[in-house]
């Protein structure tokens, strides 16, 4: 059974940043996996330090209460994707492909690298 110690020692992706001076100023850092586990300082590292001390009572009270804990996502990405969508999407998303001169994969590529904001190059043309 997975313990309190096993969850304080995953990798959780902490975001931190600095308060305006209209939200009292000093920092603000979350754990966006863990909903609603929060904290501030009034430096980085005051931040930081009692992030993680909210993370140990976050994990706690999931623990006594028998909820799950979310665990990080490991870095253990292929870069394949198989997904399954309705033929209608599948003929236009082909259709642009083809206007655009470009294979289907290199298209779809583009468009969710797009839609999530990601850096992207314009799709090579075959």
């Amino acid at each position: 059974m997975k313990d309190l110690n096993y969850y304080l020692n995953l990798n959780y992706e902490i975001k931190i940043r600095k308060l305006t001076s209209e939200e009292g100023g000093g920092w603000f850092a979350e754990i966006p996996l863990l909903p609603g586990c929060i904290s501030d300082g009034d430096t980085p590292e005051e931040a930081i330090f009692n992030i993680n001390d909210a993370k140990k009572c976050w994990v706690e009270t999931c623990l006594e209460l028998g909820r799950p804990v979310p665990e990080p996502l490991t870095g253990d990405f292929s870069g394949q994707l198989r997904i399954r969508m309705p033929k209608s999407l599948h003929r236009i998303l082909s259709e642009k492909a083809r206007e655009e001169n470009i294979s289907l994969n290199q298209y779809i590529n583009y468009q969710l690298a797009r839609g999530v904001g990601h850096p992207t190059a314009a799709p090579k043309k075959k």
